[in-house]
């Protein structure tokens, strides 16, 4: 049996696939601990796993980032983008990677499982391999690699074949690196070079290809063919839950069963504090319509939301488990998750997103066929309609659904992890672990 070392920034939608390995790991009788902030101790200790807390630097209320974050609140599209990757990404890595070191120090491990943009894993794989033990990312974003066949990461433009696209996506690098994220890429290589005196031999998206392997959580399908893909690079889809989440069905449960066509609208469990952005102008669009629109507030109060149409139903939480075999059409806010519930489902989608990952995640909805992407975090009612008619009066949408769903349930998820994990870890050294922390 393995030693692992799972390791999260306090983000939701990041701690939970990581939640999900540790509870598959520890059912196979691995030694796992998992360090993330203090929000999840609980949620980490139902999974039969050692929590491990982030220090405070590192530590954040990822219910409310623009109050954690001063600043933030103003910021939208790219711009948000640089302000999170910088503060509330990498400004953390020193911190993280003191607490990773001293975990390292405690006790021997056999690999270090670090999501997408928990960065101290890209400085711990700086260091020479006999000093430190494997590590893997765990990719809960969008695989962020750049390739001669993709345009640059973060701006959210699907591939483009021919002499067109080349030059495209050549112009598009020269004005990430140069422009928009210039600053970034400045401040990544001064906090890597003055973390482990090694600069980084790669730009701020390629360091997650620093590490010894990346087990990407989704399909080949669903993700931008590159010919340049390293091997170190393993598809084994989203992970499935092992466990139902516990919740009390809402009393309008027995309308799905009766309803022709069911919607459900989403702005997940964190981005949800401004309802205007997704919620209502779905609601708005759709009162006419003959269907019946579900509202997940993600554990705002129902009341929050205020009047719905007639032809609405709306719940703080919903399990998606119960709710999504009745569900035709699902309009999202992008996150990486959620899509991934729907898809495996084979539901079509309605994704918008300007924010975070959701650019990439949205162009993949787009390229892939299996739904409508838009470029805003804020649709119009008219939009939103036209979108969601689309999607159920044109089979090609579902039937690309399908086929995406059929690709994840014979994908390995966490079994595959635990695989990739085994596989990398072979030839550990025992001494490794026996570290100095960070001061």
């Amino acid at each position: 049996m393995g030693s692992y070392l799972l390791a999260s920034t306090p983000v939701h939608g990041h701690v939970t696939p990581v939640l999900s390995v540790a509870r598959h790991l520890v059912s196979e009788g691995h030694r796992v601990r998992l360090l993330t902030g203090i929000r999840y101790r609980d949620a980490v200790a139902s999974t039969g796993a050692e929590f491990l807390r982030l220090p405070a630097e590192a530590d954040y209320d990822d219910r409310d980032l623009d109050a954690a974050f001063p600043g933030r609140a103003r910021l939208s599209g790219i711009d948000r983008m640089r302000f999170d990757a910088e503060a509330i990404f990498l400004a953390p890595v020193r911190a993280q990677l003191a607490a990773v070191d001293a975990a390292l120090a405690a006790e021997h491990t056999d690999a270090v499982l670090a999501e997408t943009m928990f960065v101290a894993a890209a400085a711990l794989a700086l260091r020479p391999r006999a000093e430190r033990p494997a590590v893997v990312n765990l990719g809960v974003t969008p695989l962020p690699l750049p390739s001669v066949d993709t345009a640059p990461f973060g701006l959210g433009f699907a591939p483009m074949a021919g002499p067109v696209g080349r030059l495209r996506d050549r112009t598009l690098a020269w004005a990430a690196d140069r422009v928009v994220f210039a600053h970034l890429e400045r401040r990544a290589r001064e906090v890597m070079g003055d973390l482990e005196g090694r600069p980084l031999p790669a730009n701020a998206f390629e360091a997650a290809g620093l590490v010894d392997a990346i087990v990407q959580l989704t399909v080949p399908g669903f993700e931008y063919p590159r010919r340049d893909l390293p091997e170190t690079v393993h598809f084994v889809g989203p992970l499935r839950r092992t466990q139902p989440l516990a919740a009390e069905l809402p009393e309008w449960w027995g309308d799905l069963a009766t309803a022709r066509r069911v919607v459900h609208v989403t702005q997940g469990t964190v981005a949800n504090t401004d309802f205007d952005e997704l919620v209502r102008p779905t609601l708005q669009a759709l009162a006419a319509e003959d269907v019946l629109v579900v509202v997940s507030t993600g554990g705002r109060p129902v009341e929050e939301l205020g009047p719905v149409p007639a032809n609405a139903r709306v719940a703080r939480f919903i399990p998606h488990d119960a709710l999504l075999p009745y569900v035709d059409v699902m309009v999202t806010n992008g996150g990486y998750g959620g899509v991934h519930e729907a898809l495996g489902r084979g539901i079509p989608l309605v994704a918008v997103g300007v924010s975070e990952d959701k650019p990439e995640v949205v162009a993949r909805v787009k390229w892939s066929g299996a739904g409508i992407g838009m470029r805003t975090a804020r649709p119009s009612a008219r939009a939103l309609r036209r979108a969601v008619r689309r999607l159920l009066a044109e089979d090609s949408f579902a039937r690309r659904a399908a086929a995406l769903g059929a690709e994840i349930a014979a994908a390995p998820g966490a079994s595959g992890v635990e695989a990739v994990l085994a596989s990398v870890a072979v030839g550990t050294r025992e001494t490794v672990g026996a570290v100095t922390p960070l001061g």
